[in-house]
């Protein structure tokens, strides 16, 4: 009764003051913000001429600059300041493309805010924006049947833990009965599965593909390569071997097993491919190496061989990881319909690439190269999953 007392109340006295506020010559008095320049902001925005104007409201910054994939190698450029606290970054024109950045005001890293479209990685978030065009509608949200990308939480007995991926289903996937090959795509270091989806653009890839019927309809298995550190590991980075064995046992032993069975997939090492870039590349090599016999078809995009450890010889642990695979050069060629490597001629890992191709080489093993323009971005990534997915089945 006292609670119901106190309501009954509390109600009273809104009426009260309502009908106070409603008495001749009362006022309402609504807290007034005065405007800024930031209430019509716009960033980024792409001028017809494909320049891009970044721009930020901070008027008690000292200084901003912008990083981005967009951008030369070299220190990041600042921002200027207008008189109204305004600071901004005109870049380009710019090739028609989807790129990231982000912005660092006094030394800390900082999201633009006026823009919502966001890539996440493990330890970082940075921007995307696009700028149109003819060389990037293979990449473009088009008006083409679509694809679903759900997102998959499943258990992992390697690892102990819940984990999820995304899974990329073609156009009429729910409505049908159809078994499909399946790409098993890898994302890079300091990534998530969230990767090939957003900044990677791989649904608008595999739409507009199939739109065009340069692939076959196939499932997409995007999952999370970027590992929880065992309890008892040290401190720095663990060792190449036991970094990416771990993963190939996930991979093989979760991964699989639940995608299998939960997805309709076509049965066989023929209807299997496997492909990755950087992390994901020595990660798919390091499970197509431990298990040739699992895939026809393999990518690997600016990555190669290479060490975590000083003083290790990468190529030499290499071979003695995986010698007798490298040894039975006629079962691989003969399983392996293709095993594409692909690479940027500014790529900081090419050297890692050179040497595993040098290794396939001295051994026998069957390969193909490409070598781009440009570096270490997804702006190259995006292009191999759209010039390797038509090889692929």
């Amino acid at each position: 009764m006292p609670k119901y007392g106190l309501c009954c109340a509390g109600t009273a006295g809104v009426l009260l003051l309502l009908t106070l506020s409603s008495a001749p010559g009362a006022k309402a008095q609504m807290p007034q913000r005065a405007p800024t320049p930031n209430d019509t902001l716009k960033s980024p925005e792409v001028l017809p001429d494909s320049r891009v104007v970044f721009r930020i409201y901070a008027p008690k910054a000292t200084e901003i600059t912008i990083g981005g994939d967009f951008l030369p190698a070299g220190p990041n450029p600042k921002l200027e300041k207008d008189e109204q606290g305004v600071w901004s970054f005109t870049a380009g024109p710019l090739a028609p493309d989807f790129y990231s950045y982000s912005l660092t005001v006094d030394g800390v890293h900082t999201l633009d805010p006026k823009n919502a479209s966001v890539k996440q990685g493990i330890n970082s978030l940075d921007n995307m924006f696009e700028v149109p065009g003819a060389d990037a509608a293979f990449e473009a949200l088009q008006a083409v049947p679509h694809g679903d990308i759900r997102t998959v939480w499943f258990p992992s007995a390697v690892l102990e833990t819940q984990r999820s991926m995304r899974v990329y289903t073609p156009p009429g996937y729910d409505s049908g009965k159809a078994r499909y090959p399946v790409l098993y795509l890898l994302h890079g270091g300091g990534d998530d599965d969230s990767g090939w989806p957003t900044i990677g653009r791989a649904g608008f890839i595999l739409d507009n593909l199939l739109a065009q019927n340069k692939i076959k309809p196939m499932i997409v298995v995007m999952p999370n390569g970027s590992l929880p550190r065992p309890p008892a590991a040290p401190g720095a980075a663990p060792a190449p071997g036991p970094f990416v064995d771990r993963f190939s046992d996930h991979l093989m032993k979760d991964i699989i097993p639940y995608v299998e069975k939960n997805f309709r997939v076509a049965a066989g090492r023929e209807q299997r491919a496997i492909a990755g870039l950087s992390m994901g590349g020595m990660q798919t090599l390091a499970v197509v190496m431990a298990h040739p016999d699992q895939f026809a078809y393999v990518g690997v995009f600016s990555s190669g061989i290479a060490s975590f450890r000083q003083n290790t010889n990468a190529v030499e642990e290499f071979e003695q990881r995986y010698q007798k695979t490298l040894d039975d050069k006629e079962s691989f060629n003969k399983g392996v319909k293709l095993f594409w490597f692909s690479i940027g001629a500014k790529d900081f890992l090419h050297k890692a690439n050179d040497d595993a191709m040098d290794v396939m080489k001295r051994h026998g093993i069957r390969f193909t190269s490409n070598e781009s323009e440009g570096g270490h971005t997804w702006i190259n990534w995006r292009h191999y999953l759209n010039q390797f997915a038509p090889m692929l089945f």
